[in-house]
């Protein structure tokens, strides 16, 4: 047995069980992936891959245990490059972050900016994508940190932190209705069609939970993934738009209004998430750090060795 025999078992999944496409991604040979998976079948005594003629068509039982203790042995092995890594150069490397474009747009810039400065070596990336996909991204060693306030609590595997509390806010023109309002309530808003968030962003899942629970049926006249695009088409006046508190810019937005909602819909958590059992190196802390004020190196480890789960902000 072998670390190579157990990449290819993890690339085979990764890649839909397609050995020509787990060989390209690891700069090898079809054949010499298939001879080594056969190898560790052999010197196992099971299937790990169930096939039908030559193909593999997907994980036994058997493999399906397999495949669990070759994520834990390369998650181990992958910790041990990176302690040797940071011993070599404690300030430099590389730090990726996935994030939803609601985080990279309106709360991460000036961070961004303020991390960079203290630690300049450092080569970071933004990988943008919806709650589900940033999580698997995670998940797959594509990235070493999640942000999103939707789903990545949810996901096994995956150990989050809460960071900043927000509310949402409605944005509308302003000569519309609403404004003339000193407070508004749901049955307000349902009134108009509505402008906000697809369902798996910023919190959307509170938004529709406040307004079943009063047995209300909005129109949703559009979705979107991005505030800037529901402000835009709120500018246009084709309806009220429901954003982050985060993503209304005075300045840039002059042409619109906002009216405090938080009432209504309530706070949204927005947090960070890493692999559990992940090595995080002291920059990436320091990161953590800065995003969430109340964390600090000693927490983190508590929560990522289970012994915090219920700390909340």
């Amino acid at each position: 047995m072998n670390l190579h025999q157990l990449r290819f078992v993890r690339e085979a999944v990764r890649q839909n069980f397609n050995l020509t496409e787990a060989a390209k991604a690891l700069f090898t040979s079809q054949p010499g992936v298939s001879k080594a998976i056969i190898e560790l079948e052999e010197e196992l005594g099971v299937d790990i891959f169930a096939r039908h003629g030559k193909r593999i068509r997907g994980l036994t039982e058997p493999g399906r245990a397999v495949l669990k203790s070759v994520e834990m042995i390369m998650q181990e092995i992958d910790g041990l490059k990176r302690i040797g890594k940071e011993f070599a150069a404690q300030d430099s490397g590389s730090f990726t972050i996935a994030t939803t474009h609601t985080q990279a747009r309106y709360a991460l810039p000036k961070l961004v900016q303020a991390f960079m400065q203290k630690y300049p070596k450092v080569r970071l990336s933004l990988l943008q994508g919806s709650p589900k996909q940033i999580a698997e991204m995670v998940m797959r060693d594509q990235a070493d940190i999640a942000i999103a306030t939707e789903a990545i609590t949810s996901v096994d595997g995956l150990v989050s932190m809460p960071c900043y509390q927000w509310e949402h806010v409605v944005v509308v023109t302003p000569d519309h209705p609403l404004m003339k309002l000193k407070s508004i309530t749901l049955e307000d808003i349902a009134k108009y069609p509505l402008i906000t968030y697809d369902a798996a962003f910023a919190g959307r899942s509170k938004i529709d939970h406040a307004f079943e629970v009063r047995h209300l049926k909005p129109d949703v006249l559009l979705e979107a993934i991005d505030a800037d695009v529901i402000k835009t088409y709120v500018e246009l006046g084709m309806g009220v738009g429901i954003i982050a508190g985060m993503a209304f810019d005075p300045e840039r937005d002059q042409n619109l209004r906002t009216i405090s909602v938080g009432h209504l819909f309530g706070m949204n958590v927005s947090r960070v998430a890493v692999r559990q059992g992940a090595y995080l190196r002291t920059y990436m802390y320091t990161f953590i750090e800065m995003l969430s004020p109340t964390m600090n190196r000693k927490l983190i480890d508590q929560v990522m060795q289970g012994g915090k789960d219920s700390y909340d902000l």
